[in-house]
């Protein structure tokens, strides 16, 4: 659910299963608007203003789709400008693919999540589908031109995060004569750790790319089951080297499989070199001390050769008394030299993490404009709900960011750490403390309900260590923001983000295998960490309707003066139309998966949301100009491109198991009518 582990139990229901009654009892006790009246939460978390244009746009942002995250760092921004404020209500869906993917797949369709983003390169757009198969399209009719398949095994498979792809990555060999087999070539990760590289015109494996095309990453230790160890995420290209994290099972044992980051020479398949954020017996003992991987999205300074790793927790996730020490590099902002893998320099988020706070998104390589001078920066969103901006050449704080001391006293057996980083500025952009009175209730039964829930619990604001008498964990740990990411727009130092606002508990559970068919809920999601002293479980707080105890907007986005740091806008995301009986759609916000794009168009694109709409927001107010309904969930980030002069916007429909939103195989593009 949050981050990529295999627990042995899964959430039964939507990850906000309650959302299937809150139209009608909203409707029967408090009315469509009074709820907003009655509650005042939204408004609370709502922020009006308007980033103005303070520059025009910069070289570099073309009109095309090149990357996963637009182009190799990441800024999610496209310079494409014909669809705008004015005509986007105009915009109407123009060509559908269908991808096949889940034919004969019945058996596995609970464990599917179709997040790909496509790029647009050689005459075509290229994505990968949940079961790894690469498919090229036409760009102006959406009619395929090639597939491959790598034929990855289902059968009995467990992935570590669901069968998911999230994209392809793309290379050109400019030494190459023009026209020759793999002088372009496309690199994906599989659910079975292999690395592919394949003909970007063909689809055809590059044979002299490992064996046949192929280069499989072994895990270090043996798996307990088929997909406990796999890659999600597109691999990143610098230079003549494609690199690639993985996910693991991180709370399932203490002798997870390594997270090494593999580097591999685009031509040949052959190692170039690799990283391991904590390697093991980094005590001097010999012993594993945790293993923190890069699951999420990697990005790449072409300029500088550098690449930018978001690194993870070190496991198990909430147990860390056998890791003392802050555990570096996990949870952090990682920059190795692109050729060598050798550590430029490192920036830590979280010490010793034993919340699930891992570094869920691609880092953000922007240019922001303080006192009239561009800055080079990284930008990295968290699960936390803070956003953290760094100097890109040294990793220093661009922002100032203060150590400020955190709750103590963890289980027996924990050594926390006593201070945690918080950015000055930006602020949180989701609340991290709840007042037990103020819990959400659209009757006076279940809001006492939830308030008594709230109140068991150890709440001490960010940090609460884990107990096992039960900890609020708030943002919980699929966010604030998560895998999506953010957004750019170059010209208004402006930064656009998606998260989550919701609370979850968790409860450490001592000598767990004698006491886990007795104690642990049916709905909680379960998590051995063998080898530990304590079991964990973690589930949503909801009441007994099923809603959420946290305070509405259970969904945000907001967008973020860089140069200040201040928020100019933050807006609830989403309705209940695709969770409420008869599609009532009221505007609570939902939470979210997949991120924003931005255009030259002054617009902001994005789906995320457990309601099936693709959503255009103007960029300098956060006001919602238009939505376009999808057949399925659109958790992916969507992407643009113009061809053959119009403009698309594309965004895959196949919904996300674990959210439990409608699952589908669409590949959906928009445009103006001709």
């Amino acid at each position: 659910m949050s981050n990529e582990t295999q627990p042995r139990k899964r959430l039964s229901k939507p990850q906000i299963a309650g959302f299937a009654i809150v139209g009608f009892i909203a409707i029967s006790f408090l009315g469509g608007s009074a709820i907003w009246r009655a509650t005042g939460f939204c408004d609370d978390l709502s922020i009006d203003g308007v980033a103005e244009t303070v520059r025009p746009v910069p070289t570099g942002f073309g009109q095309g789709w090149t990357a996963y995250g637009g182009d190799s760092g990441g800024n999610r921004y496209s310079a494409a400008s014909q669809i705008t404020t004015e005509n986007v209500s105009s915009l109407k869906p123009v060509w559908t693919y269908r991808t096949g993917a889940l034919e004969g797949r019945d058996d596995v369709r609970h464990r599917v999540s179709f997040q790909a983003t496509p790029i647009q390169v050689e005459d075509a757009l290229i994505f990968c589908s949940p079961f790894n198969e690469v498919i090229a399209i036409d760009p102006g009719t959406g009619a395929e031109k090639w597939r491959y398949d790598p034929k990855v095994a289902t059968k009995d498979v467990r992935p570590a995060n669901e069968f998911n792809c999230r994209g392809v990555s793309y290379w050109r060999d400019e030494a190459a004569t023009p026209g020759a087999v793999c002088s372009a070539r496309l690199f994906m990760g599989t659910v079975d750790a292999r690395v592919i590289a394949l003909d970007a015109k063909t689809g055809q494996p590059c044979q002299d790319f490992g064996s046949n095309g192929e280069v499989r990453i072994e895990p270090s230790v043996a798996l307990r089951w088929p997909g406990e160890f796999q890659i999600t995420s597109a691999p990143a290209i610098v230079g003549d080297v494609v690199v690639t994290g993985t996910s693991i099972g991180d709370n399932l044992r203490t002798d997870a499989p390594i997270g090494t980051v593999h580097a591999f020479d685009v031509r040949s398949g052959e190692q170039v070199w690799k990283f391991n954020p904590i390697p093991w017996g980094n005590d001097g003992s010999g012993k594993p001390i945790g293993h923190a991987n890069v699951w999420s999205t990697i990005a790449v300074d072409e300029a500088r050769g550098l690449v930018f790793l978001p690194t993870s927790t070190a496991s198990p996730d909430y147990y860390g008394g056998d890791r003392i020490g802050d555990n570096a590099h996990a949870n952090s902002v990682v920059a190795l030299n692109g050729e060598s893998g050798e550590l430029v320099w490192a920036y830590q988020i979280v010490h010793h993490d034993v919340w699930d706070y891992d570094l869920p998104a691609q880092p953000g390589l922007h240019q922001i404009w303080r006192d009239g001078q561009p800055h080079d920066v990284v930008v990295q969103v968290t699960k936390m709900g803070l956003v953290f901006v760094l100097d890109r050449e040294t990793g220093e704080p661009f922002h100032p960011v203060e150590e400020r001391a955190v709750p103590q006293d963890g289980v027996p057996g924990e050594v926390l750490s006593k201070t945690q980083p918080f950015p000055t500025v930006p602020p949180a952009i989701v609340p991290d403390t709840l007042d037990p009175s103020k819990a959400f209730g659209v009757t006076l039964w279940d809001k006492m309900i939830c308030t008594s829930k709230l109140r068991k619990l150890r709440r001490e604001g960010l940090y609460t260590p884990p107990t096992v008498e039960g900890t609020l964990s708030y943002p919980f740990s699929g966010g604030g923001a998560n895998w999506g990411g953010a957004a750019f727009d170059p010209t208004r130092n402006l930064l656009v983000i998606n998260m989550n606002n919701t609370g979850q508990s968790i409860f450490m559970h001592p000598e767990v295998e004698a006491r886990e068919a007795t104690e642990i809920g049916h709905e909680a999601e379960f998590a051995p960490m063998e080898g530990a002293p304590y079991g964990m479980s973690r589930e949503l707080i909801v009441s007994p309707l099923g809603l959420p105890c946290t305070p509405p907007p259970w969904g945000v986005i907001a967008g973020i003066d860089l140069e200040s740091g201040e928020i100019v806008w933050r807006k609830p995301l989403g309705t209940t139309k695709d969770l409420a009986p008869g599609g009532i759609a009221l505007k609570l916000g939902t939470p979210s998966f997949g991120g924003p794009i931005i255009t030259g168009g002054d617009l902001v694109f994005i789906g995320a949301a457990l309601d099936n709409y693709l959503r255009a927001i103007d960029v300098r107010t956060g006001e919602e100009l238009w939505k376009g309904r999808l057949p399925a969930g659109g958790q992916a980030t969507p992407m643009t491109y113009e061809w053959q002069g119009r403009q698309y916007v594309v965004i895959a429909a196949g919904g996300h198991g674990k959210s439990g939103t409608k699952l589908g195989d669409y590949v959906i593009a928009f445009a103006l009518p001709e």
